[in-house]
């Protein structure tokens, strides 16, 4: 395989993308911090296919990535495979509002091969080409400039060893008639919504005060006032406030901006400058939040009760019997809200009850929610068994 120098230029970029437009599929990495910004800080893009490697810099004056990102976004003859790549999807949407298609991620696929549920990319590459990685440059600060060759040669391996990884994991998915398990879950990673970050509903990833509509209403204006400002200043939220203090202002709020000065986690200069002005308007603006967008009282085990919690946990147990004896994660067969959802009697839209899934555990899993599913202990061993009451229906 042809390792190109580091690519820092726009017409070296535009060759190599014509290339590898030529290839049924390429492997990609991105290197990037985001410590001190809002937005991830794109320091250095991977790229391979079986012929060639190159790193490019992102950061390089005057580069031109539209022949790139064209390639990522724009050609769907070319698979784009990743491993664990949703940090590297929600970059490339970033910058261009789309995300790679068709897409591959390697950790996924290796949940349907029984590689557990997030194996890490070095034990990827050791367990399938008996190659040890040197990690010596994986804490390195990717935005310094000049990189040196050692920087350049760890994060080219990236993709060097993606892309031959790629068609062993391929292989073993068709041997095992797998491939179909992973459409939903690749699309899933394709699909945009799931890095816009709409302030909105940046009230979701903040834990709730209460269910009363007023102090949750407020939660939901002030989240979507912190997020609004980190996006235009690119600062981390937790810069502009922290977590719990926007918890504490929306429980206990302010009668006047003067009282900013009051609020523990906060400077008292915003008693009286512009931000702390943004804040109140926030605030003064806030409305009710409706029923319907109230978090559940129980965010755990919404409606499951006592008894519902216990069959939940059967139902964790015949997951986990059931992933073991067909060599899967986990995870990629079921999501506990899931089982949740089932054993609080709910079936409807859960994917535990559709497809592939329905034919390697939700059938399993609807038995022994309707009684017709037993355990028993055989030579050591706990196994799944049917009732005598279902064999006489």
């Amino acid at each position: 395989m042809l390792i190109h120098p580091l690519i820092a230029d726009s017409q070296s970029l535009a060759e190599l993308c014509a290339r590898l437009a030529r290839s049924p599929y390429v492997a990609v990495d991105t290197e990037f911090m985001r410590e001190n910004t809002y937005w991830p800080d794109l320091c250095l893009i991977q790229i391979a296919d079986t012929n060639e490697a190159a790193a490019i810099d992102p950061k390089a004056e005057g580069i031109d990535l539209a022949p790139l990102l064209h390639l990522l976004v724009e050609n769907e003859d070319v698979l784009k495979i990743f491993h664990a790549g949703g940090q590297d999807v929600e970059i490339v949407h970033n910058l261009t509002g789309k995300t790679p298609y068709p897409i591959f991620d390697t950790q996924i696929a290796a949940m349907a091969i029984g590689q557990g549920d997030q194996i890490g990319y070095s034990n990827l590459v050791d367990s399938w080409l008996g190659v040890t990685l040197d990690k010596g440059a994986r804490f390195t600060d990717w935005g310094r400039r000049p990189l040196d060759k050692r920087q350049i040669d760890y994060a080219i391996g990236d993709v060097t060893y993606l892309v031959k990884v790629f068609p062993l994991i391929l292989a073993k998915l068709r041997k095992l008639h797998r491939g179909q398990w992973l459409d939903h879950e690749m699309d899933k990673l394709a699909d945009p919504e799931n890095y816009v970050n709409a302030p909105d509903k940046a009230w979701q990833r903040l834990k709730a005060p209460s269910r009363k509509p007023e102090p949750m209403g407020r939660l939901k204006a002030l989240a979507a006032w912190r997020e609004r400002e980190a996006q235009n200043k690119d600062l981390p939220r937790g810069r502009i406030v922290k977590d719990e203090t926007l918890v504490d202002i929306a429980s206990n709020p302010p009668r006047s901006q003067a009282d900013l000065a009051k609020v523990r986690g906060l400077s008292a200069s915003w008693a009286g400058n512009d931000i702390g002005g943004r804040l109140m308007r926030a605030l003064a603006e806030a409305q009710p939040m409706s029923e319907s967008e109230l978090p559940s009282r129980d965010d755990r085990k919404p409606g499951l009760g006592k008894d519902g919690a216990l069959v939940a946990d059967l139902l964790k147990l015949l997951l986990k019997i059931r992933s073991k004896e067909i060599s899967v994660a986990p995870r990629l067969l079921a999501r506990t809200d899931e089982l949740e959802q089932l054993a609080a009697g709910n079936r409807d839209g859960l994917s535990i009850l559709e497809g592939w899934r329905f034919e390697q555990f939700g059938r399993d899993a609807l038995a022994l929610v309707e009684g017709h599913m037993a355990f028993a202990v055989r030579g050591g061993k706990l196994l799944m068994t049917r009732t005598g009451q279902e064999e006489a229906a």
